[in-house]
Parts: structure tokens; C-alpha cells; sequence
């Protein structure tokens, strides 16, 4: 695996964010539009658990790049 495009994947239960490094170009939406999941400073840098599934989805649908995108988990 390539070390500049690495894949992580962070949950709250109800919804999945998979973040891919090599995608990102640092817009910086996330954090704007979401600060309370989206912590870069932070590790980990996501939190799911400190927002509403729909504030996460609204959020990363918004991402310029594709480096964020989201699955609802089973239930």
C-alpha cells in the first residue's frame, strides 16, 4: 500500500466515514462545516460520535475532493 494514500475508516454506529489521504487537498470544508467531528490537529482526527449521521452526511457530501465519503452501517 502506497504510505501517501492511506484509508481509515471511522464510525458512530449508524454511519461509516472513509477518509482517503491521497485524495485530500486540505479544503478545509470539512472542519468548517463540521469542527466538532473533523479535528486535524487531533488524533484521531475524526470523531464520529460528537455529531448527529445526517450533520456527518451533510457534511462530507460537501467535500470538494471525494477523499471523504460515508456508508451506512447495517442495522
Amino acid at each position: 500500500m502506497d504510505p501517501k494514500n492511506i484509508k481509515k475508516e471511522y464510525t458512530n454506529g449508524e454511519v461509516t466515514i472513509v477518509w482517503q489521504s491521497g485524495k485530500c487537498i486540505h479544503s478545509g470544508n470539512c472542519v468548517r462545516n463540521n469542527p466538532d467531528v473533523f479535528k486535524p490537529k487531533e488524533q484521531p482526527w475524526i470523531t464520529p460520535a460528537h455529531s448527529t449521521t445526517e450533520k456527518i452526511m451533510e457534511t462530507i457530501n460537501k467535500c470538494p475532493s471525494g477523499a471523504l465519503t460515508y456508508y451506512l452501517n447495517e442495522k
